[in-house]
């Protein structure tokens, strides 16, 4: 959940150029095929997107000051979703998980509404030799009534035709175009030079990103990003949902 709900802020796939890791910088023609993954599921991938991904070239020690992903950090977001309270608490443990011979850092989340439990997530970051972080995918639950609900958000790198991506650049620029690693999701930096003000303090030089789902194409996130702090705000709309959360703290 990079905030994906940051959550996977997260960030929450495209690319940059990175040699041997990457495709272009630019928008690839989508060349999509549809696979079943499960009976009765069908799912659209774009084969056009194939990075290719040399373990070499890829480090869980995350320098980049837009995603500061160093053990022991942790970030707490408030807002509301639908209308009702959301806090997001994401924390970088010491732990590691190795996917398709990448050493990850797994990132933990937590979402409460209402004070009540609403999800938990476990996502996989890398980081390259260029300085671009990687997201190596996601093992999420849902919750009703103290009960797992669902794990449909669930997804691997390399599992069922799941690819990783970039879901920050080493050097962003306006007008990049990147994905975070969902074979129907594209990211665009809007600006580096935004400001913003949310309960942890003013921020200038900020990141923004906007986010659209092709298969949902309502579906926006427009995510602001801090130089040594990291996911500062998040507005979600579409799908009959709205969500807005914004950095209330950070430590470690």
């Amino acid at each position: 959940m990079i905030v994906r709900a940051v959550v996977a802020w997260a960030l929450i796939v495209g690319v940059v150029p990175v040699a041997g890791c990457g495709a272009a910088n630019e928008k690839p023609a989508p060349q999509r095929v549809a696979v079943q993954n499960q009976p009765g599921k069908t799912t659209t991938v774009d084969t056009s997107y194939d990075p290719k991904i040399d373990p070499a070239r890829f480090t869980a020690h995350i320098t980049n000051p837009y995603l500061p992903w160093k053990p022991n950090k942790k970030w707490v977001h408030t807002g509301k979703k639908d209308g009702a309270p959301q806090r997001v608490e994401v924390t970088v443990t010491k732990q590691h998980k190795r996917i398709l011979g990448v050493d990850c850092v797994v990132v933990r989340d937590i979402v409460t509404m209402n004070h009540t439990l609403n999800e938990k997530t476990v996502d996989w970051y890398a980081q390259d030799d260029q300085g671009n972080v990687w997201y190596f995918g996601e093992d999420t639950a849902e919750y009703v009534n103290g009960m797992v609900s669902s794990t449909a958000g669930s997804w691997e790198a390399g599992v069922d035709n799941a690819k990783a991506g970039i879901v920050m650049q080493a050097h962003p620029k306006p007008g990049a175009f990147y994905r975070p690693g969902v074979a129907e999701d594209e990211a665009r930096i809007l600006t580096v030079t935004a400001a913003q003000t949310v309960p942890a303090g003013r921020f200038t030089a900020v990141v923004e990103t906007k986010d659209v789902d092709l298969l949902n194409p309502d579906k926006k996130e427009l995510k602001w990003y801090a130089r040594g702090v990291g996911a500062i705000h998040v507005i979600r709309t579409g799908s009959a949902h709205s969500e807005e959360i914004k950095l209330a703290r950070a430590s470690g």
